[in-house]
């Protein structure tokens, strides 16, 4: 069954510290590496503060800030104690082991698949920081920020690191099975669109939802934040392939093809349906196209991308519309239907358009003897396991940091704004 070469050659070799030792450092993939994590860094600071805080009102823009800023420093932090060892240190089919608490064994000379141990890491760590940050836009405006604190800790190495194990991680289980995630769509999408839904039906809408409105304060603000998750998405996806190769060149085209099909068929539905193409629109349609793409990045072909990102631009249109006005579900940054319901496609069309059948949409294409069918059971496994382990201990999670120091802020404070009460911080001096 076909595994991510680059990502089975480098996590077997960082498993494997005496000859990861060996390895000779490769100078071209590692400048890649490093300007990789550079651009994953930047979608979080500055580019998903700015969208997401641009989206907000004004009395809470502060906060959204602060909170992608808190979250960056926290799973760093956490990231170095244990998570790392969590996702990728030798351990069972479920969870990694401790042999890499504190990052022990990293070396300066530690390398594999011809780059640093360390430049891994520090990759891995911007995934794990964007991560948890996704999810605060489906409780913003109304959360403490002590809650927030507590349930970023918890769930980065309650959800974020098992997940990463199972599906990154040599021996993890849904590597073994096969599973085609090349650069997180179980692992980022699905967790923080899972997430990000449960986190909006235990906390509850926010006050005057769903009559009043409460439109963005700043779209300008948005589309920078937007244009700076598409820049950096190059190095999420064409980064997953750890190397400076062909494979990284073709993951960064159909990233940019999706985007781009996607946002265009946002809009047109959105202009088709409301006689006029909205901003907001084009660029909640690009995130829903990246988002897609990701797991299937590196294995599809432009066409491919193309069809990828026309299904994410349509459905996920079609799921904020269910999720927001006929549910009445305040996710309040559409979180779930973009990201969760992008994940979800992403990771199973990756295992139709990675198919070598389908000509100019096939990118490196299965293994021989694999067909589509069998394929789709391992995607669909992947999906299932992620969606409903996610679920479930986050909700655990948030009843647990409720019980503890309480998730949401009084309606006074919500009525007064976030950024003054809680911050003692203005975004705007009039």
């Amino acid at each position: 069954m076909f595994k991510a070469v680059s990502w089975m050659a480098l996590v077997a070799g960082l498993l494997a510290p005496s000859m990861a030792l060996a390895d000779t450092l490769d100078g071209a993939n590692t400048a890649w590496m490093i300007t990789a994590t550079a651009l994953v860094l930047f979608m979080t600071l500055p580019g998903l503060s700015l969208f997401y805080g641009g989206l907000v009102r004004s009395k809470n823009v502060l906060s959204i800030l602060m909170q992608c800023f808190a979250i960056c420093c926290i799973s760093s932090l956490f990231w170095l104690l244990i998570g790392y060892s969590l996702a990728f240190s030798e351990g069972n089919a479920f969870i990694g082991g401790l042999s890499n608490v504190m990052l022990a064994n990293v070396l300066e000379d530690t390398t594999s698949g011809g780059i640093p141990e360390s430049v891994f890491v520090m990759f891995q760590m911007t995934f794990a920081i964007i991560t948890p940050a996704l999810i605060i836009g489906a409780f913003a405006e109304r959360t403490r920020f002590s809650a927030v604190v507590m349930f970023t800790i918890l769930w980065l190495l309650c959800v974020y690191a098992p997940i990463t194990h199972w599906v990154w991680a040599e021996g993890g289980w849904l590597f073994e099975m096969g599973l085609l995630d090349f650069a997180g769509g179980t692992v980022v999408h699905i967790t923080a669109g899972v997430a990000a839904l449960v986190a909006a039906l235990v906390i509850g809408p926010r006050r005057g939802f769903p009559t009043q409105a409460m439109p963005p304060h700043n779209m300008t603000m948005t589309v920078t934040g937007a244009g700076m998750l598409w820049v950096g998405w190059f190095g999420f996806n064409a980064g997953s392939a750890l190397a400076a190769d062909g494979n990284a060149g073709m993951a960064m085209l159909v990233t940019h093809i999706s985007a781009a099909t996607a946002s265009l068929a946002w809009m047109t539905l959105e202009w088709i349906k409301y006689g006029k193409p909205s901003v907001l629109g084009i660029v909640t349609g690009m995130v829903a196209g990246l988002g897609t793409i990701t797991p299937a990045s590196g294995y599809v072909g432009p066409g491919g991308a193309m069809v990828i990102g026309l299904i994410a631009g349509a459905v996920c249109f079609y799921m904020t519309l269910l999720v927001t006005r006929r549910l009445k579900i305040d996710d309040s940054l559409d979180v779930f239907p973009v990201h969760g319901v992008g994940g979800i496609l992403g990771t199973f069309l990756a295992g139709i358009f990675a198919s070598t059948g389908l000509g100019i949409f096939s990118g490196q294409g299965l293994a021989e003897g694999e067909t589509i069918g069998s394929q789709l059971l391992v995607q669909l496994t992947g999906i299932g396991s992620t969606l409903v382990y996610t679920a479930v201990v986050t909700y655990i999670l948030f009843k647990l940091v409720d019980r503890v120091i309480g998730l949401r802020v009084s309606p006074e404070v919500e009525t007064q704004g976030l950024d003054i009460v809680l911050h003692n911080e203005s975004g705007y001096d009039y």
